[in-house]
Parts: structure tokens; C-alpha cells; sequence
């Protein structure tokens, strides 16, 4: 993949792709990044049984391969590791199953190259139309009632917190320590925790979403025990702030990633 010609100073994009069994998608969501605004894009194949992978190969994607399904929690942190590795200083997630559009990836991370903000989610609700998405009635309700509740916890106001399309700062992933966090689908709000109790500055940008039965989507036992996860999840970080459990994982810390001062 050739990589963009950056200006001095500019801020080098590394969008990462936590696959398992893309190989519908993969093509049409890769082939529809801006590259212009990326310097780099890096496939993490989580144990898929179809021709994920050989297609990420004809793509000439740097791709890094789990021999089982670790999750999607597994998936991310291995994602955001060789990400950090690979010099990024701003990470972009983009899921290979088309649902988020990759053409708005310039407005995903430009607060964060402008400074303005740490971590960056791709919000469905701050268009108002998720209903003539397709979003189905049962998760727009879940949806609606963990984010009030998140919102009560962390003193936020965010309009969503269970997108998949979210960008974060090198600082925020040197910081946070992800490594500790779940392998399962609560690792994404694990971040968002994470980086609210460290005073990590959060923005939002609009995004629309796709519903077509390519793109993955839980089912409503997996998504009961989702919702379920998340309080837990609240729970615990709630008994740390309170200073009745020490948790590392809401602690600061800096990893080996970490450039020289």
C-alpha cells in the first residue's frame, strides 16, 4: 500500500481493521479509505475461517494473523499494539464489515490533529435517523439506557458510547493500559472508562451506519450479555473510584511504546 507524502509535522494516521471473517467486505471497505489521509493500514485476522485473509494478501495489507479467535477485545489490543509499534500517532478503528463509512475517516480523527480532542467515537445518534438506518427497536432501547447510565457515571453527556468507529490519540493508547482489558465486546467501553477517569478529552462527530446481514451485528442474547457486562463493568469502577477496590486497569500507565523524550 503506498503511503501518503505528509507534510512536515503532520501526524502520522494508522486506521486499523479487527477482521473475522471479512472476506464479504473487506475489498469494498478497504478500497473506500481516503489514502490520502492515511499513511498506513493494518488488518489483524482474528482466527477467521474464510478467504479473509488471501484477500487481505491481494490488497497488499500489512496483516497479522491470530491462530484462534481471541475476540474482539483480542482483536483490538493486538490492533492498537503493532499500530503503536508502527510509529502511529493517531489510530483510526475501522471495522471491515462496511457498516461505518471509511470516507469520513478525515472527519474522524481531525480533532485530534487539531489538538482539540484525546479520543474521537463516530456517533449514529448525533444524526437523529438511526431509525431509517435500520438500527433494530431493541437495541436502539438498550442503546438509549446504557448510554444515560454511562452518562451518569463518568459526569459525561456523549450522545453514544457503543460505536465501533472510534479514533484515539497515541497518548490515550500509551496511557490507558488496554492490555488488561477484556477480550470480548466490553473492551470498547472498557476505553471509554478508562479514558474518562484519566481526564482524556472526548469528542464526537457524526456518522451514518449500515444494516445489511454482511455486516456484523450481535444477536439479542449476545447483546443481553453485553448490556449485562457493562454494568458490571460500571460496578467495579465505581467501587475503584470510591477507593474501595485498587484496579490497575483504571490506573495511569506508560507502556514500552512510549517514544523518547
Amino acid at each position: 500500500m503506498a503511503e501518503r507524502d505528509k507534510g512536515f509535522g503532520r501526524p502520522k494516521v494508522i486506521v486499523v481493521l479487527p477482521a473475522y471473517n471479512a472476506a464479504k467486505t473487506l475489498r469494498i471497505t478497504y478500497n473506500s479509505i481516503p489514502m490520502d489521509k492515511v499513511d498506513h493500514v493494518i488488518l489483524v485476522d482474528d482466527g477467521s475461517t474464510d478467504e479473509t485473509l488471501r484477500i487481505a494478501k491481494e490488497l497488499s495489507l500489512e496483516a497479522f494473523v491470530h491462530s484462534r479467535n481471541f475476540g474482539y477485545g483480542g482483536n483490538q489490543k493486538t490492533c492498537y499494539t503493532e499500530a503503536l509499534k508502527a510509529g502511529a500517532d493517531i489510530v483510526a478503528m475501522l471495522h471491515p464489515d462496511y457498516q461505518y463509512d471509511p470516507t469520513l475517516l478525515p472527519e474522524l480523527v481531525a480533532p485530534i490533529e487539531a489538538d482539540e480532542a484525546d479520543v474521537v467515537l463516530g456517533s449514529r445518534f448525533l444524526r437523529g435517523d438511526v431509525w431509517k438506518q435500520g438500527m433494530p427497536w431493541w437495541k436502539y432501547l438498550a442503546n438509549r439506557f446504557l448510554t444515560s447510565v454511562e452518562n451518569l457515571v463518568l459526569g459525561l453527556r456523549l450522545s453514544e458510547y457503543h460505536t465501533g468507529y472510534r479514533a484515539y490519540s497515541r497518548r490515550v493508547l500509551e496511557e490507558i493500559p488496554f492490555l488488561l482489558n477484556s477480550d470480548k465486546f466490553v473492551f470498547d467501553q472498557e476505553m471509554l472508562v478508562q479514558a474518562a477517569h484519566l481526564g482524556f478529552r472526548i469528542q464526537e462527530v457524526a456518522v451514518p451506519t449500515r444494516y445489511f446481514p454482511e455486516a456484523s451485528s450481535a444477536g439479542f442474547s449476545a447483546s443481553v450479555i453485553y448490556g449485562l457486562s457493562i454494568l458490571l463493568l460500571l460496578g467495579r469502577y465505581l467501587l475503584h473510584r470510591m477507593s474501595l477496590v485498587e484496579l490497575k486497569q483504571f490506573q495511569c500507565f506508560a507502556t514500552r511504546y512510549r517514544r523518547a523524550e
